[in-house]
């Protein structure tokens, strides 16, 4: 008996040394271009999927209507565009040049099949050692929840939203072209004319 727990001991100690050699030495791929991990994909996904599970929020609080769909879609483009698709678009450099590749919401099943709290929940929380980040200091609940449920229900959303995304190209402010031009004309707007005459001081003679 003494012997077998010894056995086990030394095996973990040489499976430890193992491991730690593996990263110590420069061994494990880290750059975006090298080849996964044995196992890496299977192990993150099964961390992921129950931290999602285990605290997403199972009851939506909202009805989305159009005007949600619309502000999602804006929100969208400035934010999550860059890295996630738009409808008919190839993936940007950016996105191709990410692992693991964010998925492209717009092709495919996308998360269309997802609950509106798991999106709401990568929304808010992002995902660690990936290139997802964590929007919680950034949109409302409320904005996070009509993206959420643009993206779930992405395949069906109002003909006014697929025109809008679908006109969208990104650039590298990462929003898109016309979403970009609007802000552009937005602030020289309500900013001073660049040409608005001086005021010059009236000089009286006595």
């Amino acid at each position: 008996m003494k012997a077998f727990i010894l056995g086990i001991i030394v095996t973990l100690a040489c499976l430890a040394i193992a491991v730690y050699i593996y990263f110590s030495t420069g061994m494990a791929p880290v750059a975006t271009s090298a080849q996964a991990m044995p196992f890496e994909k299977r192990l993150a996904n099964m961390a992921l999927r129950a931290r999602v599970q285990k605290e997403m929020p199972k009851n939506p609080p909202m009805q989305p209507t159009e005007a949600d769909y619309t502000a999602a879609a804006h929100e969208y483009v400035e934010h999550c565009a860059i890295c996630h698709g738009l409808p008919g678009k190839d993936a940007t450099a950016m996105a191709d040049g990410m692992f693991p590749k964010p998925p492209q919401l717009f092709k495919g099943k996308g998360v269309t099949d997802d609950p509106p709290g798991e999106t709401y929940w990568k929304i808010q929380n992002g995902i660690r050692l990936s290139g997802m980040a964590a929007f919680k200091g950034h949109l409302s609940d409320g904005e996070t929840w009509q993206v959420a449920f643009l993206l779930a229900n992405a395949n069906k959303l109002p003909a006014s939203v697929q025109t809008y995304l679908q006109s969208q190209q990104i650039t590298s402010h990462g929003m898109g072209e016309s979403e970009h031009a609007e802000r552009e004309a937005g602030a020289a707007e309500h900013s001073p004319a660049k040409n608005a005459p001086k005021a010059t001081a009236d000089h009286h003679h006595h």
